[in-house]
């Protein structure tokens, strides 16, 4: 246990305002929680939204600690909490939402249930930056669409946060993985084992009649939203493909998947960590990313920039220009 009672944090005081450091009571742990010992702290572009005051569905009220994900060291656990003990490094998407503090502190008291075992060969800055990216990937295509060998699936931003998940993800159970990028990333989709697209150099009709002879793909997720969603509604196969869109939240035309006889699915990575329901699911699917890479079938992409709990603010702003590539990663060192 730590010998203070207190620990540092980012206190978000007002929307698109500065975190401010803060002397903070430690956390204290009750039923089927586990204090952790923050080592890193993920930044995802919703962590942004919900700063500057554009992500009312994550239902944050100021004054806040934000962050969702995390990486760091088990210090205590409750007393019913059998699934890990001090010293265990583990990571998880496991507050910064509805009212439960966020990763950007030195401790926090998360639900056992949404936290996992860290694969012993990423560090604590790759395994933060997984959490969210993974779950929604998985939940999208595992969940949801069911995937599995000798499929095509085509991954939209097959670069990106979630996208880059996606592919791995897709390419370890056997499927075949097409991903839409801009020309500058398609060495980095076809590294992770996907066949790149140019997303700008060719329309949907194109890259359907070249990779599926205008078949369709089995499976298409879009994690892009607007009219990237109504691409992926005329990229699908028919009858029997099905869409996945973790920013399905526009207004679209469903007679294009209609006509095909397809099918939909939405992902809302937010609604255990939101409703209390299903947490432990989430804890299954970090278990299975553990496994991933430590067979080496998965590997966070990072970008090159490094980040302090003094810079998180510039960490932030790095994610908010989007013009980064890879996760970024605030690293806090009590």
């Amino acid at each position: 246990m730590p010998t203070s009672r207190s620990m540092r944090a980012l206190v978000l005081e007002r929307h698109n305002g500065p975190f401010i450091l803060t002397e903070a009571e430690l956390p204290a742990i009750t039923a089927g929680q586990v204090l952790v010992r923050i080592k890193a702290s993920g930044v995802n572009p919703l962590d942004t939204k919900i700063r500057t005051g554009n992500a009312a569905h994550a239902r944050v009220e100021l004054p806040a600690i934000l962050g969702m994900d995390l990486a760091g060291v088990v210090e205590a656990v409750a007393p019913d909490v059998t699934a890990f003990k001090p010293g265990d490094e583990v990571y998880g998407m496991a507050g910064g939402v509805g009212g439960l503090q966020g990763s950007l502190a030195t401790f926090v008291a998360v639900d056992a249930d949404l936290l996992a075992i860290k694969p012993a060969n990423l560090s604590m800055r790759e395994a933060a930056a997984l959490p969210l990216v993974f779950i929604t990937a998985w939940e999208g295509l595992v969940d949801r669409a069911q995937v599995h060998a000798g499929q095509r699936v085509l991954v939209h931003a097959g670069a990106g946060g979630v996208g880059h998940v996606v592919v791995q993800l897709a390419h370890a159970f056997g499927a075949q993985v097409f991903a839409t990028v801009s020309k500058d990333k398609m060495k980095i989709a076809e590294g992770y084992g996907a066949t790149a697209i140019d997303y700008r150099g060719e329309n949907v009709e194109s890259y359907v009649a070249q990779h599926t002879d205008s078949e369709g793909f089995d499976v298409v997720y879009d994690t892009v939203g607007g009219t990237t969603l109504d691409d992926s509604f005329l990229a699908v196969k028919t009858y029997t493909g099905h869409v996945v869109s973790c920013l399905g939240w526009g207004t679209h035309k469903l007679a294009p998947l209609s006509f095909r006889g397809a099918t939909y699915s939405g992902v809302f990575t937010l609604l255990p960590m939101l409703t209390g329901r299903g947490r432990v699911h989430h804890g299954d699917i970090l278990r299975e990313a553990t496994k991933l890479a430590e067979a080496g079938k998965l590997t966070p992409l990072l970008s090159k920039e490094r980040f302090t709990f003094e810079t998180a603010m510039q960490a932030h702003g790095a994610v908010e220009m989007g013009k980064t590539v890879g996760k970024i990663v605030v690293e806090i060192d009590d």
